[in-house]
């Protein structure tokens, strides 16, 4: 995976352009339906790139990325992921030409949904409703809303005239030989138009139809129930709630009717109801599945154990490492919990809660203990730690004083408990990423008489071992 500064520079030209014209009304649905996703960043660079456009123009002049860094006060990493924010929730696309060594870009800003399909999309609504709470929810679809006053039973009558009622056709008395020619549109040159905003879409690949069609008996469900629109939805559900195809098989038994036919909004509700029961009455976060781009740190392939191990938390979302961990096991309600909290309490990054993860289960006999997560998570926030790189460093630094938080003891300046304190050091199992050549570290393996936590390593490496292969 390549770094921000691979993908583009400060001299680097881009130019924006519109797939359709973006209306005063689009600026509310950003504003109030969008941000609370994408955040503040990205929700500033989609306006910003709006504004370098022409008003009644499909594209803007050329400029280049470093003048973007100033007009929007921020670094180009931050541009890049903003950009990337843009780019997976479809407000943007981007297009890329080198020529003589030198990039310029083509910056493509999308309309957004319209506020029906928003409130109808099936995701999107769902991750605003966890965001935002229900309340806001409930004023967001009231402001995007209105009366229907034109219903047949308030007694209104539809009286409009047709066209062919008002207007009639005459043959012209002039010829029109150059009509066809006239009424074409120059080569390279579009019309001013509003283009259908593009609805999210799920890539399809990450769920198993087939096996989900092994699950399901053909009597029950027909194949053909199962058409590209409802494809679409089990794929959407899937990646929103987290469900396998074992899982999804009751669902979408569950949806069909008395035809033989899936229904799209009672899949979406038996969805929902399977993760409410299964998580405690909540809903889905939108979060980083898993470390974004801009904070990864492997661009080569991994040589050494520490390398392969580092890629390996990077591309691993952290309930995928707690169910690797437990050699396949759901995680708990409780540990995922923890987990949800952390990313966004503390505003960690996915790799680095794999790290945080992997840390405490070693130091505290593979349980995650939230007041011993919350205190070093806080600690990571601080020190504004972002790679996995950074978070194994500092949990070597720091190793003493974790040991002290897991103990539940002060720092005190006592000899007595200082001695004990480096006891304990010495018979604590570590992550296979630590430094064995650390003064601690040796003294800890000559030190290492302990069968039982010895024994616990070994089974925590022989797993690791298996599911970084």
């Amino acid at each position: 995976m390549a770094q921000h500064w691979q993908e583009m520079l400060p001299v680097d030209r881009y130019e924006v352009a519109s797939n359709g014209l973006l209306f005063d009304y689009d600026r509310k649905v950003l504003t109030l339906l969008y941000q609370p996703l994408i955040g503040p960043m990205a929700y500033s660079l989609y306006m910003t790139l709006w504004s370098q456009i022409d008003e009644n123009r499909l594209s803007s002049d050329g400029s280049s990325h470093h003048a973007l860094m100033n007009v929007m006060d921020s670094n180009l990493k931050q541009i890049y992921d903003a950009r990337l924010k843009l780019e997976g929730i479809g407000l943007l696309s981007t297009y890329v030409r080198t020529e003589e060594g030198l990039r310029s870009f083509v910056y493509e800003i999308k309309p957004p949904l319209t506020p029906s399909q928003f409130f109808l999309d099936g995701m999107l609504n769902v991750y605003l409703y966890r965001k935002v709470g229900k309340n806001q929810f409930l004023k967001l679809k009231r402001f995007f809303s209105d009366e229907q006053v034109l219903e047949k039973e308030n007694g209104y009558e539809n009286v409009t005239r047709s066209f062919q009622e008002v207007f009639d056709s005459a043959v012209p008395g002039n010829p029109t030989s150059h009509l066809v020619d006239d009424l074409k549109l120059e080569e390279q040159r579009v019309y001013f138009d509003r283009v259908n905003p593009a609805t999210i879409k799920v890539d399809e690949a990450h769920f198993d139809f087939d096996l989900l069609f092994a699950g399901l008996s053909e009597v029950l469900v027909p194949k053909r129930a199962i058409n590209k629109k409802v494809r679409e939805a089990i794929a959407k559900l899937s990646f929103l709630y987290g469900i396998d195809p074992i899982q999804m098989k009751n669902i979408v038994i569950g949806a069909v009717d008395e035809s033989s036919e899936i229904q799209i909004d009672e899949l979406r509700k038996s969805a929902r109801d399977w993760y409410q029961l299964n998580f405690s009455d909540q809903l889905p976060l939108l979060i980083d599945k898993i470390q974004p781009l801009p904070h990864v740190t492997t661009t080569v392939e991994p040589k050494t154990q520490e390398e392969k191990l580092v890629q390996y938390l990077e591309k691993t979302s952290p309930r995928q490492l707690l169910i690797d961990i437990s050699g396949g096991g759901e995680p708990s309600k409780s540990d995922l919990q923890i987990v949800e909290e952390v990313m966004f309490q503390q505003k960690l990054l996915p790799g680095v809660v794999n790290v945080l993860i992997q840390y405490v289960l070693l130091k505290t006999d593979m349980k995650l203990t939230k007041a011993y997560v919350d205190k070093i998570a806080s600690h990571w926030a601080r020190k504004r730690v972002q790679t996995v790189s950074e978070a194994m460093e500092l949990a070597k630094k720091e190793h003493r004083q974790y040991l002290d938080w897991a103990e539940g003891k002060q720092t005190a300046n006592q000899s007595s408990k200082t001695s004990t304190r480096k006891k304990a050091i010495r018979t604590e199992s570590l992550p296979d990423w630590f430094d064995k050549n650390d003064n601690e570290d040796q003294v800890d393996k000559k030190s290492s008489d302990n069968e039982e936590m010895e024994e616990k390593k070994r089974a925590l490496q022989e797993k690791l071992k298996r599911f970084k292969s």
